[in-house]
């Protein structure tokens, strides 16, 4: 008589050869699926174009119930949702502020009658009560978190609902959980346990390395100079690609810029109205524009896989967003040239960046003090916005967050809050406000460790693998990125990124014109993987 792991591995052959018409899964999505349908909760850290989407979608046709996936994006889970539907693989429902009355309508219902095989849900709309009532009524086998990194306490500025996804979970009566993301180091797969709850968590981790992408970069000296060198470096590529701006108004100016060059281009950030932003999102994914000129608003979970060329005009906040937003090339496989545009003052753009405004200990107090003095059992986050009216929705969020990891507050099943028991010091709040200090230590370290990577010599993917831990078998260095192919010196292997000493940057008249709505994730330093796997680069192809 054939095992259950035997039985198991036959159904998954099959369902992958007769639904997805595939004949093999890659290592690192073999194991993701054999963990998730064997009950465990599972966190797979893939890079881009590595099959993540697989990962949940096969399960959802063996598991008995229904599969709720939790996106960031809309039009990644329209994309998604109408794919599964178009190839007949699941029947699927999107809640999001996208659908009309009538729509969203219709898809309650749907889930309602459990006519749906597949939930697509923002965070926003996973963490609403209402929302949560109607899941209860579903069986649930499967929730699956895409960016699973947001959830950690180092990457929530990206989203602030994700902070609430650990409590939902909680709600639903911890259903089996398969969290995504391309990029985490040890610090947040380890937060990320915590946060949801899920010390026991199964980690997969497939490595970073993509040899089919060369990395450069590129010494600028002024912005005129700069903006030549991506003109230059559009002519000169082939294929399309997108130029990533760290502020609105420099993307404005190189689309100007190229757009009176005559090449074929179209701008996204997020100061565009949503329809326009939609309308140049599909001009690009549809091949009618060559090049994407964008902020870090586009991007995640575009499935454009021929991108021949990222280009950076600006360091990113750290080697994360830098490793995400140049991974979107190449994802077909083939060869793609990811280059950053370095000019030493634009560091003090990121550093204005970084000082954002975190809990301080008196706002945490002042957050604790008008819970009490509601003087209700149980009260909403909307009830108490009531008493601190100055204080931003998001920074509530986050102070509420924090009041409930300290143990001062507590969370029911209906997501409503409550006191516990407590009679908190100054000093309580003092060392829950010092998570914030410490945080902006690690978004400067990060910064600097860019700046490293900029000024290096050394081989561009072995500073990668060595930043994020991770180590291919018999790799020592790529021999296609610019420090390959043309040594500035010889040396027998690279320090650690935090001990190359970073050039002074002069003053710089900042440019403040930033997309709002999205920040990059902070960089922590990584340790060992917990598990990995090491593709070979025929995996990627």
């Amino acid at each position: 008589m054939a095992s259950p792991q035997t039985k198991q591995k036959k159904q998954i052959a099959t369902v992958l050869r007769q639904v997805f018409g595939m004949e093999e899964l890659r290592d690192g999505q073999r194991l993701v699926i054999e963990s998730v349908l064997a009950g465990q909760d599972t966190l797979a850290v893939m890079p881009t174009g590595s099959g993540k989407s697989l990962c949940y979608q096969l399960p959802a046709c063996l598991l008995d119930g229904v599969t709720v996936v939790v996106s960031p994006l809309i039009s990644l889970m329209k994309d998604q949702a109408e794919k599964l539907e178009e190839a007949g693989i699941a029947s699927a429902a999107q809640m999001n502020s996208s659908l009309s009355r009538s729509d969203e309508q219709a898809a309650l219902e749907a889930i309602e009658r459990a006519d749906t095989d597949i939930i697509f849900c923002t965070p926003e709309r996973l963490v609403t009560a209402e929302f949560l009532a109607l899941l209860k009524q579903s069986r649930i086998a499967l929730v699956v978190i895409d960016e699973a990194h947001c959830i950690s306490q180092w990457g929530h500025d990206f989203r602030p609902a994700y902070l609430e996804i650990g409590a939902a979970l909680d709600a639903l009566g911890k259903p089996p959980l398969l969290a995504l993301t391309a990029t985490a180091t040890d610090e947040v797969i380890a937060d990320i346990r915590s946060q949801l709850g899920r010390s026991r968590m199964a980690v997969v981790n497939t490595g970073i390395y993509r040899p089919n992408l060369h990395y450069r970069v590129k010494q600028v000296t002024n912005p005129d100079e700069k903006y030549a060198a991506a003109l230059q470096l559009v002519r000169d590529s082939e294929g399309v690609g997108i130029i990533y701006s760290a502020t609105v108004k420099a993307a404005e100016e190189v689309h100007q810029l190229l757009l009176d060059a005559g090449e074929s281009v179209t701008l996204y950030h997020g100061k565009l109205k949503a329809s326009e932003r939609s309308e140049n999102q599909n001009l690009f994914m549809s091949g009618e524009r060559r090049v994407m000129v964008a902020t870090n608003a586009f991007g995640m979970g575009i499935d454009k896989s021929d991108t021949r060329f990222v280009i950076h005009l600006q360091v990113p906040a750290n080697l994360e967003a830098y490793y995400q937003e140049s991974g979107r090339a190449g994802r077909d496989g083939l060869d793609a040239e990811c280059t950053l545009l370095y000019y030493h003052a634009d560091k003090r753009l990121q550093q204005y960046f970084l000082i954002k405004h975190y809990p301080s200990a008196d706002e945490l107090r002042a957050v604790y003090d008008a819970a009490v003095a509601l003087g209700q059992r149980s009260f909403t986050e909307t009830e108490l916005k009531s008493l601190v009216e100055q204080m931003p929705a998001s920074q509530l969020k986050i102070c509420l967050k924090m009041l409930k990891d300290g143990k001062l507050l507590k969370r029911d099943r209906k997501l409503a809050y409550a006191l516990a028991p407590a009679d908190p010091k100054a000093e309580q709040f003092e060392r829950m406000a010092q998570v914030y200090v410490d945080k902006h230590e690690r978004d400067r370290d990060g910064l600097e460790q860019i700046v490293s990577y900029a000024q290096s010599g050394y081989c561009r993917w072995k500073l990668l693998l060595d930043y994020f831990g991770d180590s291919p078998p018999g790799f020592e260095h790529c021999c296609r990125c610019d420090n390959c192919l043309s040594p500035p010196s010889i040396q027998e292997s690279p320090p650690p990124l935090e001990q190359i000493t970073p050039a002074p940057s002069p003053e710089l008249a900042l440019d403040l014109d930033r997309a709002d709505g999205y920040t990059q994730t902070p960089a922590l330093p990584p340790t060992a993987a917990i598990h990995s796997i090491s593709p070979s680069p025929a995996e990627f192809r």
